[in-house]
């Protein structure tokens, strides 16, 4: 990773400047990526007669097949498309299916396309999606049937309430205001409610010690690490759907740490900063108040790659008192991190970095439009349509609250991890330094509990699968069915829910990820109790009286949720 300056006055720090001012213009995006990946598929199609052939056949056949009247199967499975007049009616039928045959013309286009690197292959299509997302017939209002007849029923009033929602949605964007209906919402009454105690803080986190609910306990407690790009309650958002409730009313002594929404005077805090005061300061924690027993600790998402790193090297160090690891939808392994390497390469980083630079964090906002992005049809077109076409609001769901209360990232913590991780995958290739040294995953010999989900565009399963692969201990690899949220909020008695559980023990010969798949059945209900009892297997057989709520030295010091987590 290189240097960053420190001073106004660098040479460097007037590249920095010129580029976070770029990027203002930019959304974020840096044309320099953008141009390099165009320049190289556009090079590589240029020279390649054989692609060009069949794509112009693929252009034929289609055209061919549109004229014909042949049914289109994409047609059906299209969910912008789901209304019975773009099925029923010839006009809005043949522009839908115009619409999407161009869209697997350009798909077909740039993908596949004789040596081009496969980063600018993604780039390319990915901008290309987006280009033709904006144009879906769906999103016109004088195509969409189902705007039509909601302006003719309503004779205008949804186009006049759409417009009053999108005024509405632009002035508390300007103002820095959370969402329409987040009001409804409330940290510390309906959401982070379970009762309990912050035990310990310092610069960067808070410690919350859960009260119990239950006369006896298991003898090891849980500690969760969840991550700071996101308020800790998303693991205890409603009562009825809070894991933390949930592993409270099983039995456990619950510690769970609240990230700092960190600020300029943050900016220099780093990956070892996150650790060290995060991670290692908890964990002293938590042995104070319950000492003499190993703690099973959790990490989700980022905080899965810092409790894993924190891991090895405690493992390195001889350092026994984790009983067992849980890891939610956390990679250790980024050469396959989906979707999001698309915003990942030197000239991308160059630009995030002078953009945390100059402001020594990076904000929620930026983070917010790079997933939306990803997911442009689900979060950006349909919700547009939705809110501003057909005059509606979608209810306000917890969940949606929760994602609206977003956090900060210190510029040098999220340049680190960008770099290291990300971009040179330090840790799974045994090059992150830990206290001078390298850390390697081979050295894990605790029991771990995996959890993917299917849906996962942030950590996919594939990426998180990796694990396998680096460790040879003994390991319970967990599929669920959702995304990277809704498939960790689980609760049991949630319909519609599905998991795969199988465990490798040290030795067994290694599965790829899809033979996994294939060879292990679904199960029916949410994988929190199979996961209640693997910590229960994997603990003291004997129940013990709950520990006090905090200890001499680390007394309570406020009721929870406490303040880090109000901090906006």
């Amino acid at each position: 990773m290189a240097d960053l300056p420190t001073a106004p006055d660098t040479p460097h720090a007037l590249d920095c400047l010129r580029e976070a001012w770029m990027a203002r213009a930019t959304g974020g995006l840096s044309p320099e990526s953008l141009a390099l990946a165009w320049a190289d598929w556009a090079m590589h199609l240029a020279g390649a007669p054989g692609k060009r052939l069949a794509l112009l056949t693929a252009m034929t056949q289609s055209a061919t097949a549109f004229a014909c009247g042949e049914a289109n199967p994409d047609l059906a499975r299209d969910p912008r498309f789901r209304a019975d007049a773009w099925q029923q009616h010839p006009w809005l039928k043949g522009m839908a299916d115009a619409f999407l045959r161009t869209e697997a013309w350009w798909r077909a286009a740039t993908h596949n396309v004789p040596g081009t690197a496969p980063h600018s292959e993604a780039v390319t299509a990915f901008a290309c999606r987006q280009l033709l997302d904006m144009w879906s017939p769906s999103n016109l209002p004088w195509l969409n049937p189902e705007v039509i007849d909601q302006t003719r029923q309503q004779q205008g009033l949804n186009l006049w309430n759409g417009l009053n929602n999108a005024w509405e949605d632009t002035t508390r964007r300007l103002s820095s205001r959370p969402p329409a209906g987040t009001e409804t919402f409330e940290v510390g009454r309906n959401l982070a409610c379970t009762p309990g105690k912050v035990v310990m803080r310092n610069r960067l986190v808070e410690l919350i010690q859960y009260s119990p609910t239950t006369d006896h306990v298991k003898a090891e407690p849980v500690l969760i690490v969840p991550a700071w790009i996101m308020k800790y309650y998303i693991l205890d958002l409603s009562p009825q759907n809070s894991m933390v409730r949930w592993l409270v009313e099983q039995g456990h002594t619950v510690f769970c740490l609240s990230w700092r929404n960190v600020g300029e005077a943050e900016r220099d805090l780093g990956m070892d900063d996150y650790r060290q005061e995060g991670v290692m300061a908890a964990l002293d924690a938590v042995n104070a108040i319950v000492p003499r027993r190993k703690v099973h600790a959790v990490g989700y998402c980022l905080g899965g790659t810092l409790l894993t790193i924190a891991a090895a090297a405690m493992a390195r160090a001889g350092d026994e008192r984790l009983a067992s690891m849980s890891l939610f939808a956390a990679q250790t392994d980024f050469t396959e991190p989906g979707e999001l390497g698309l915003f990942i390469d030197p000239a991308q980083l160059h630009m995030l970095d002078s953009m945390m630079w100059q402001r020594g964090y990076l904000t929620a906002d930026q983070m917010a439009g790079a997933f939306q992005m990803l997911q442009s049809n689900d979060l950006v077109w349909s919700r547009a349509v939705h809110d501003y076409l057909m005059g509606e609001r979608a209810p306000m769901i917890d969940l949606m609250a929760w994602n609206a209360d977003a956090t900060r990232m210190p510029f040098r913590m999220h340049s680190q991890y960008l770099h290291r991780l990300f971009l040179d995958n330090d840790l799974a290739s045994g090059r992150y330094v830990v206290d001078g040294h390298p850390v390697a995953l081979q050295d894990l010999k605790l029991p771990i509990f995996l959890v993917g989900t299917e849906r996962d565009h942030v950590a996919p399963w594939h990426s998180v699968y990796k694990l396998h692969q680096l460790t040879d201990t003994e390991l319970c690899f967990v599929l669920t069915n959702g995304g990277h949220n809704a498939g960790i909020v689980n609760e049991p008695g949630h319909p519609h829910r599905h998991y795969r559980l199988a465990t490798r023990m040290p030795g067994d010969l290694h599965q790829s990820a899809d033979d996994w798949e294939a060879n292990h059945v679904a199960q029916e209900g949410s994988w929190w109790p199979a996961w209640h009892d693997w910590l229960s297997g994997h603990g003291s057989p004997r129940a013990v009286r709950p520990p006090s709520m905090g200890a001499r030295t680390f007394p309570p010091l406020a009721d929870a949720p406490g303040s880090y987590v109000l901090e906006r």
